[in-house]
């Protein structure tokens, strides 16, 4: 099911192809990366980046050939589930600190746009 975090986790080859290739380039959640790429690029094994998958910390999107294709998001995720499992944190562990550190992320953007329109508001009535 695709997320904020993982826009093209449902999408189609079809669906990518109506993007003008600039903007998928340019895109964080576009997946570009193939597994062995990704893999190279995360200093880790293509078993590691399925177990990964199996915690449900990333999704791949699927080429119509049935290959994982992976964003730069994605690698994000996987580097630092990578530096806390070198750490000495399990899997699975690792996999929900970082769903926690995105919620974090999430929450305080979030929190920082409504301050904002709050101050805007404020602002309007001074």
């Amino acid at each position: 099911m695709p997320s904020e975090s993982q826009p093209y986790a449902g999408a189609s080859q079809s669906d990518d192809a109506r993007l003008p290739v600039a903007d998928r380039l340019d895109d964080d959640h576009f997946p570009a990366y193939t597994m062995g790429r990704a893999a190279e690029l995360v200093g880790a094994t293509p078993a590691f980046l399925r177990a990964l998958g199996e915690a449900e910390l990333i999704t791949p999107t699927r080429s119509e050939g049935g290959h994982r294709r992976y964003s730069r998001h994605q690698l994000k995720l996987a580097a630092r589930a990578r530096e806390l499992v070198d750490q000495g944190t399990p899997v699975d562990a690792a996999c929900r600190i970082i769903d926690l550190e995105e919620r974090l992320e999430q929450v305080e953007r979030l929190n920082e746009e409504l301050r904002r329109r709050g101050a805007d508001t404020v602002h309007q009535y001074h």
